[in-house]
């Protein structure tokens, strides 16, 4: 027995307990139920709401649970009359000024005040004096309030201030006066702002997506996981009548803990939209006609056998969603590759293919989630820590509270974190490998022949950036997005692993999609097959299928003007090519432009199905609800489309089968992401008078078709900000710009007109162009853009 272990007496049960463990904790951990209302296992302990109050002996008085920690020999009651009359004595105080409007509360039948009155509360009550209400606030479009309903337990502040790192939420006036609210009108913006409404124990934050759509009773609730990020938060989908209505957490400590970010919570929104493909369609004579999926899929089989008989296997293509199913993608690659052929690629956003061969398995974290938040060094190299993955920002931020984590940010735009970090600019085009040049040359890295910056590098961010790795064990070098889309990624990450090795800390690589590394490990890449083995034969990346298409190209849950590093002009070269098969589960009008055959697939949940998240972990679901309309499971497609094409290996009964014969191929997989090939590094192009350089990360809310169409997340104020042109005050001032000017951007021949917005964090020189619909026009990469302002004359 260790000698930190405490024995207790809780309701005559002898309960062990560790020094400085809250009383309310051991009891948990017992299964015993104490009430509680301000409590939280993941928060400080405040012990404003006294509704924990139990009888421990010899204390004149009861005591809070929450807040008083054991000792040896401790004698606690929990259903003594005495802390009986505690307990009710506290619900009726808290029920003085809570309106009785629990039938029409979103909040009703799961609600911890309701639940807790039944057997706490008194029927009728002492109080008849007039009750205060409480002027409800506007916080955004994510969160209803009803202040008048809040019992001041404040888990939401706590949240704020301790888990999301932004005070959003405070306390204002005292006694009855006081109440919860911004301290200015202003939107909650943090991006895991949607936890506070898990939180809340009585009804005044709720969800404002889904506020008076159901009641709890109603649903069903579903396991399920996060498919926007690589992160694979699992959640609950909770349904009505085969609908979504709405997404909470589900804890697992090893993953997101309790918590899930906006983008997660409110996807929903987007999944049955009224442009949803209901059934499948073929354009003849440059008109659309619905038909069977019958006739669909035989015509299918037959245009891909034709060309390929006519023209060889090469004329066949494939691109595919990294968002996508373990199956689909396997299948997907399969039948490309059945037919000959390896132009099969996922990497839709990624512009440098010069370092392939040197490729890892597939991109992971380097390590489990869990070990993030126990990281004491770290470097983040081109990746914005609360967009790319927001809860890989909260595991950091986590390292940085409880470990004193040493964090450093390269970056061409400094973000606005929520804990203490470094962040070093970086030239907006070829910063980032410079600063890896500079950093393996001070850390005695044996360079390649002929490799120097292209600018010079601060010194100081090399010493203390150095200085902070060296210091021992737990420290991590993370590739964010943007350097994973960078035109010189090869290079960026053969540095970022030979400086790895020579301090010997932790490569990892944050994962772009939904399932990427499962679609590395299906080999849905042109020169590797599952499981990470050589492919047979050349094949060609999504770069030259994007702006060379085959004249036969399957596409599978893809929009290219959105979804890929050629934006629009990927559109034209779509619709010159001979034949485009789609499947897609909603429509756009890109898609009539250049697809000769739409077939219309269900999205992850309404398909069985498998996601590896940035840890290697596997994650296999089922569907959850009817697929929509005539719309049929992705892999069930694949399935048929293949045995049409005359193809063995597809006589699969159902999704587990597949992903068992992926298994059986992963079982040799070694994980790592040093890569021992440098690839092309390009010289950069120095800008002239009137060119500017473009920095386009993709935009938060823009990651995915479901998440473009979810209207709560696209009226936030990120959202909103992200459509602009963003600049810094010193270039617009110069340039005589005002805020709300219209400018027309012109990149690599595209133009489009976008209204600037002033952001302290751009660099000058530079403008912040995200990639979203607002920017479809140009290509989806960053690089000179030239900016010209029409003056209108009085």
């Amino acid at each position: 027995m260790h000698d930190d272990l405490i024995t207790i007496e809780v309701d005559g049960i002898s309960l062990k307990g560790r020094k400085g463990d809250m009383l309310i904790e051991v009891t948990d951990q017992a299964g015993i139920n104490i009430p509680r209302f301000c409590y939280h296992r993941k928060l400080s302990i405040a012990a404003n709401c006294r509704m924990c109050l139990v009888d421990v002996a010899r204390a004149p008085k009861p005591l809070p649970a929450c807040s008083t920690p054991i000792s040896e020999g401790m004698k606690v009651q929990t259903r003594s009359p005495k802390a009986l009359a505690a307990q009710r004595a506290t619900m009726e105080f808290l029920l003085i000024n809570h309106p009785l409007d629990c039938p029409i509360c979103d909040q009703g039948g799961e609600c911890e005040l309701q639940d807790l009155a039944m057997g706490y509360g008194e029927g009728v009550g002492q109080y008849s004096e007039v009750k205060r209400v409480v002027k409800d606030k506007d916080i955004g479009p994510l969160i209803a309030t009803d202040m008048t309903r809040c019992i001041h337990c404040t888990r939401c502040v706590r949240f704020g201030e301790e888990i999301a790192g932004l005070k959003e939420l405070g306390v204002v006036g005292r006694s009855d006066h006081m109440e919860i609210g911004t301290y200015i009108a202003k939107s909650v913006t943090s991006e895991l702002s949607g936890n506070v409404i898990d939180l809340c124990p009585v009804g005044a934050l709720t969800a404002k997506p889904s506020r008076y759509t159901a009641r709890p009773w109603e649903l069903v609730q579903q396991p399920h996981i996060s498919t926007h990020d690589a992160f694979g938060s699992n959640l609950y989908l909770h349904t009505r009548d085969g609908k979504v209505m709405r997404t909470v957490p589900r804890d697992n400590e090893l993953i997101n803990e309790t918590w899930l970010s906006d983008r997660d919570r409110y996807a929903y929104t987007g999944l049955f939209t009224e442009d949803r493909l209901a059934q499948p369609m073929i354009k003849r004579d440059g008109q659309w006609h619905a038909t069977d999926w019958d006739t669909a899929l035989a015509l299918v089989a037959e245009k891909i056998q034709g060309i390929v008989q006519q023209q060889g296997a090469q004329a066949l293509g494939g691109l595919i969603s990294p968002n996508a199913s373990l199956e689909e993608l396997y299948l997907f690659q399969k039948i490309i590759r059945g037919m000959g052929s390896n132009n099969v690629d996922h990497r839709l956003r990624q512009t440098d293919f010069s370092a392939d061969a040197g490729d890892p398995v597939m991109p992971w974290f380097g390590m489990d989630i869990a070990q993030i938040s126990q990281l004491k060094s770290v470097l983040v190299i081109g990746g914005s820590i609360r967009e790319d993955i927001p809860l890989f920002g909260h595991r950091l931020r986590m390292a940085a509270l409880t470990k004193r984590a040493r964090i450093h940010v390269v970056h061409p735009i400094k973000e606005s974190l929520t804990f203490s970090a470094a962040q070093w600019a970086c030239a907006p085009d070829g910063g980032l490998l410079d600063v890896l040049i500079a950093l393996s040359r001070a850390a005695g890295v044996t360079l390649p022949e002929g490799l120097i910056e292209s600018a010079p590098v601060d010194t100081e961010l090399c010493t203390q950036i150095l200085a902070d790795l060296k210091q021992g064990a737990n420290a991590a070098i993370f590739l964010g997005h943007l350097a994973q889309n960078d035109p010189q990624f090869g290079a960026i990450r053969y540095l970022a692993g030979r400086l790895s090795k020579a301090l010997d800390v932790s490569l990892g690589i944050l994962p772009q999609g939904g399932n990427q590394p499962g679609a590395w490990l299906a080999g849905a890449v042109p020169h590797r097959l599952a499981g990470g083995q050589a492919a047979v034969g050349s094949g060609v990346n999504a770069h030259a299928l994007l702006y060379a298409p085959k004249p036969a190209m399957l596409l599978c849950g893809i929009d290219p003007d959105l979804d890929t590093h050629a934006g629009a002009e990927a559109v034209d070269r779509l619709r010159a090519t001979e034949c485009v098969i789609s499947l897609v589960s909603h429509l756009t009008p890109s898609q009539l432009e250049f697809a000769d055959i739409l077939l219309p697939i269900g999205t992850a949940v309404e398909s069985a199905g498998t996601w590896v998240n940035g840890e290697g972990r596997w994650q296999p679901q089922r569907g959850i609800v009817r697929s929509w309309a005539q719309s049929r499971p992705g892999w069930k497609v694949l399935r048929v489309l293949g045995n049409l094409l005359d193809l063995s290996g597809f006589d699969f009964m159902d999704a587990a089968e597949v992903r068992a014969e992926v298994q059986s191929q992963c079982t040799q997989v070694s994980l790592s992401n040093e890569s021992d090939v440098l690839g092309a590094v390009r010289p950069v192009t120095a800008s002239s008078t009137g060119v500017w350089v473009r920095i386009a990360p993709v935009a938060m809310y823009a990651v995915d078709g479901v998440i473009r169409r979810a209207t709560p997340l696209q009226v936030t104020d990120l959202a909103k900000k992200q459509r602009h042109c963003l600049v810094s005050p010193a270039d617009a001032a110069q340039q005589n710009w005002d805020e709300g000017s219209v400018v027309t951007i012109t990149q690599s021949g595209c133009s489009t007109e976008m209204t600037v917005k002033f952001d302290d964090s751009v660099p000058q020189g530079a403008l912040l162009i995200y990639v979203s619909e607002a920017s479809v026009a140009l290509p989806a990469i960053g690089g000179l853009v030239e900016v010209t302002r029409e003056v209108v004359a009085c």
